[in-house]
């Protein structure tokens, strides 16, 4: 993977941190992230989360660094908004991001099959995706 294609990878994963920061806090009603979908969202957004810091830092594996970083980005979150009049602390919510950390985590070589995003595992001997 090129220099400039993680330097791209970075600096899209912190766009999107920024995006999920505040949309997780804003008392803004955004009507696409409300409603009967609201953990299917947590669960979207934190695996995409893992895909761009997997390939922000593409030299080492999806391990328990970037695994624990995420669900501590998810907690610190939902302790925030517990402490927001109009947002609340959920559990649930807790376990969808990590439902979608854990899927990138145990899914994630299968991109190997996406052209532009095969990049990621040159070099690194990998089981074939089932």
């Amino acid at each position: 993977m090129t220099g400039s294609a993680i330097i791209a990878f970075r600096l899209v994963f912190t766009v999107a941190i920024l995006v999920i920061t505040h949309l997780a806090t804003t008392s803004l009603d955004y009507p696409l992230v409300a409603g009967v979908w609201d953990k299917l969202n947590h669960f979207l957004a934190f695996a995409v989360l893992a895909m761009l810091l997997d390939y922000s830092f593409p030299k080492e594996r999806f391990g328990l660094w970037k695994f624990g970083s995420l669900c501590g980005y998810g907690v610190l979150l939902e302790l925030i908004q517990y402490y927001l009049p109009y947002r609340f602390f959920s559990l649930f919510d807790v376990f969808a991001d990590g439902l979608g950390i854990g899927i990138y985590w145990l899914c994630g070589h299968w991109l190997i099959y996406v052209p532009g995003l095969k990049t990621r595992w040159q070099g690194m001997h990998l089981p074939p995706p089932v």
